[in-house]
């Protein structure tokens, strides 16, 4: 319950004009709201097909800039995919995508990433995903000057910063209204409102962005970038989890849907309409929108309150950062346990998704509300799920991994975690990855590397590790509070791990090995690539 005294100080605006951060009611579509897993979604479909058609002449432009030996007549659906790890990994990774952009960039790579299909992000990496594609796909440059430095640097999870911001009693007011509505307000809801402070333009710290709203944006209906996809993981606290297990469920966010591929799932419902109180696939009564806000997905992504044994320090000395949301939570209603957890009404209540009906055995189904979790709980810190279902057609794979796994570097073990658990979900294109022993005594996690170079059926994923070219990118997990030289030098480092330091012949390289697996007559230099950068399993 929201306490008596805030309730009298939001009553009259909550009246007269809710914030736009919280869900209202809406008329629901003449349609089924949930559809079973057996492939894309029409709308995904024809957005895939568009964009493929797009991305194509992006990827033969920059093959033949690269190297004009490239036949282009068969070209492989690429997708990129940046990892967790906070803001090193948003900062790290906005580099990348930096040195992928035709539009920001003049190294090997500049112009590839006009050639991907599709994207994907969780935890740090949906912050860079969200605010790049939240903003309608500015150039990395652009929102580190106009946005990111500025707010990196006044960081609203320095207490005595936000005490002193106007948007401290914005976010009260936003969560209060949301819990009056006859929503249930977690721990979620002020850390994504403080992080779209700083990741989304506009005074209100894009209140009114959903998720589902970046489909009516210039870039995406021109098909001008790749589908974006942000995942989640649930976590079973019915059967007393707190954290989520090895085979926790995947879901995913898109613009157009929400849901998993998971067996114990196995279905999709509109994004649009997330937070509809459903039941056997059709709504209770009238639909809901708004739910999506774009900070409240990215903060889903994100949610660490469920680890309750791991402390998330702002990295500056300051307070723990749980404690202040705590503070701010308390103000709507008293904290308990399941604020933990980012929480959804369920789309898929007493849904089956091979029959339309309740299946009594299904113990997502049999869940009014789910608690979802930062993606990377369960060791898949590289959101790879997505990107190997069969449906998406996907052909190569960029895996920007910035885990913080040995000295805050990573080291392969999220790519390892995620090969075991694709053979396990019976998804069987990803190829073979080798033990962390392997990966720190060849090095591979200092460097690029491809990988199933050797197995035709398989995706080829070209690895991308976090590592320090031009500065120290190893920076804490935790660390809220970014000075303006270390922005700069982060994502300056990014680019680099994008170019591989400017390595001479690293873009034909790079392009051989997406081009490994298309049937075409490949450039004289790609044996001595494949010899480089393959990684064989012998």
């Amino acid at each position: 319950m929201v306490s008596p005294i805030f309730l009298s100080l939001v009553l009259p605006v909550a009246v007269n004009a809710l914030s736009p951060y919280v869900p209202v009611p809406a008329a629901c579509p003449s349609g089924p709201l949930v559809r079973p897993a057996n492939g894309l979604s029409d709308d995904e479909e024809t957005y895939r097909v568009a964009r493929k058609a797009v991305a194509d002449e992006g990827l033969k432009a920059w093959l033949l800039k690269t190297n004009p030996q490239f036949h282009t007549d068969n070209l492989p659906t690429v997708a990129l995919t940046t990892s967790g790890g906070g803001y090193r990994s948003l900062l790290s990774g906005a580099g990348v995508i930096q040195g992928l952009d035709g539009r920001d960039s003049n190294v090997s790579t500049s112009g590839l990433f006009q050639g991907l299909t599709y994207q994907a992000g969780l935890s740090g990496g949906s912050w860079l995903l969200s605010s790049f594609s939240g903003n309608n796909y500015p150039t990395i440059s652009y929102l580190k000057e106009n946005l990111w430095k500025q707010a990196f640097q006044d960081s609203l999870f320095d207490p005595d910063y936000l005490l002193a911001a106007v948007a401290y009693a914005d976010i009260i007011t936003d969560i209060a209204e949301k819990d009056l509505s006859g929503f249930h307000t977690t721990l979620t809801d002020p850390w994504g409102r403080l992080l779209s402070y700083q990741l989304l333009g506009g005074s209100d710290g894009g209140a009114a962005v959903t998720l589902s709203s970046v489909a009516e944006l210039s870039n995406f209906t021109s098909h001008a970038v790749p589908y974006p996809i942000i995942t989640s993981q649930g976590v079973k606290t019915w059967l007393g989890e707190c954290v989520p297990g090895p085979n926790s469920t995947v879901w995913e966010f898109s613009p157009y849907e929400f849901g998993s591929w998971a067996s114990d799932v196995s279905a999709f419902t509109q994004t649009r309409y997330l937070g509809t109180e459903m039941q056997n696939g059709a709504p209770v009564g009238n639909c809901t929108s708004n739910y999506d806000n774009l900070g409240y997905v990215l903060g889903t992504s994100s949610n660490l309150f469920n680890e309750v044994c791991i402390s998330a320090p702002d990295g500056n000395g300051g307070s723990n950062i749980t404690d202040d949301l705590v503070k701010i939570l308390d103000v709507v209603h008293q904290v308990g346990t399941e604020d933990q957890y980012a929480t959804y009404r369920n789309p898929f209540f007493e849904y089956n998704s091979s029959t339309g009906t309740t299946n009594s055995a299904n113990n997502v189904s049999a869940q009014e509300n789910l608690s979802l979790a930062d993606g990377g709980e369960a060791g898949q810190n590289v959101p790879l799920f997505p990107l190997l279902q069969p449906a998406r057609n996907i052909s190569a794979i960029i895996v920007n991994d910035n885990s913080a796994d040995t000295n805050n570097y990573p080291n392969g073990s999220s790519l390892l975690t995620t090969y075991v658990q694709s053979l396990n979900s019976g998804l069987k294109r990803m190829p073979f990855i080798p033990s962390v022993e392997t990966f720190l005594s060849k090095g591979l996690n200092k460097r690029a590397t491809f990988f199933g170079c050797a197995e035709p059926s398989k995706i080829t994923i070209v690895y991308l590790p976090n590592a320090n070219f031009t500065f120290a990118s190893n920076v804490s997990t935790f660390q809220l509070q970014y000075e303006k030289s270390e922005t700069d030098a982060m994502i300056a480092n990014g680019v680099e791990v994008a170019s591989q330091g400017g390595k001479e012949g690293w873009g034909t390289c790079l392009g051989c090995a997406l081009m490994m697996k298309t049937g075409q007559i490949l450039p004289d230099d790609c044996q001595d690539c494949f010899n480089e950068y393959c990684y064989y399993n012998s």
